[in-house]
């Protein structure tokens, strides 16, 4: 049982259930653009743009946070180099990489996934509306603080 302050009590669905298990069984087809032992990405069947690609780890999990170490390793090396080859391809060079962690956050498939979204002008790919905050000097080193220490840095 996860808790959001938003939704209250709810129960992630069981990873089998979700579009992307199926598409790692074969139960549904994707348009392949890259495979190995830990990670597959695909076409969006979807897309905010052209050549907007979803990464998957093949490890079953909802959230970043819930990564192996390996898998995340994995996703680090092959993160760039679909960038790159999404820029190559579409020859748009400006993009953004996304991903989503729970419903406030705005997760729709409960199994962590990266979004490359090519963005070609202001009216095509992504859309973010940025409300930031000024950040209290004091309270930014208590923060770092216990973040430093709780990794272990």
């Amino acid at each position: 049982m996860v808790w959001s302050p938003a939704h209250g009590p709810y129960k992630l669905p069981r990873m089998a259930d979700t579009i992307f298990s199926k598409i790692l069984r074969g139960d549904i087809p994707c348009h392949k653009v890259y495979e190995d032992d830990l990670i597959l990405a695909f076409l969006d069947i979807g897309p905010l743009s052209y050549g907007h690609t979803l990464i998957i780890p093949k490890e079953e999990v909802a959230t970043l946070d819930q990564l192996s170490d390996e898998t995340a390793a994995a996703i680090g090396r092959v993160l760039p180099r679909l960038c790159r080859a999404i820029r190559a391809v579409t020859g748009v060079e400006q993009f953004n990489v996304l991903q989503n962690n729970g419903p406030m956050a705005h997760q729709a498939v409960f199994h962590v996934h990266f979004h490359i979204i090519p963005k070609p002008s202001a009216d095509q790919g992504l859309g973010i509306e940025w409300r930031s905050k000024k950040l209290d000097p004091e309270e930014g080193a208590k923060l770092a603080a216990a973040l430093s220490k709780e990794i272990g840095g």
